[in-house]
């Protein structure tokens, strides 16, 4: 497959989710977009909850896009704040990248995208249980 990401159309897709974030508490609308492995461009938006930490960020929901679409792998993902600005996905949702994605997953970046394995080196990860798991 192509390894070639056009960022400006994430980062144009992740804009678009901002609209739906749900985030009356912080005031801090995120959006993310990711292509799949199959070239599909998929979206998600942070959903505050008033108990704070309840809450997802729009990574997990970009995550849960693909799962209940059935989509495969991510090949790529971009995050963003109201004022266009690429944001690093946190520790939590690299974590939950990883399993959806892996270590080769592309992450936008404001110097240029990077790698999951460069972002959260050493993640404990599905082959980690497949090791151990018959």
């Amino acid at each position: 497959m192509d390894t070639v990401i056009d960022w400006n159309v994430l980062r144009h897709k992740a804009s678009e989710m901002l609209s739906r974030a749900y985030a009356p508490y912080s005031r801090y609308p995120v959006g993310a977009a990711g292509i799949t492995s199959e070239g599909e461009i998929l979206g998600g938006c942070n959903v505050e909850n008033v108990s704070y930490g309840l809450g997802i960020c729009a990574e997990v929901s970009l995550i849960a896009q693909l799962v209940a679409h059935g989509r495969g792998t991510l090949r790529a993902v971009s995050v963003t704040d109201a004022n266009g600005k690429v944001l690093m996905p946190c520790g939590r949702c690299r974590q939950v990248l990883l399993e959806h994605g892996g270590r080769g997953l592309l992450v936008d970046h404001p110097s240029g995208s990077r790698t999951l394995a460069d972002l959260l080196p050493d993640a404990f990860g599905p082959d980690d249980i497949a090791e151990v798991v018959p």
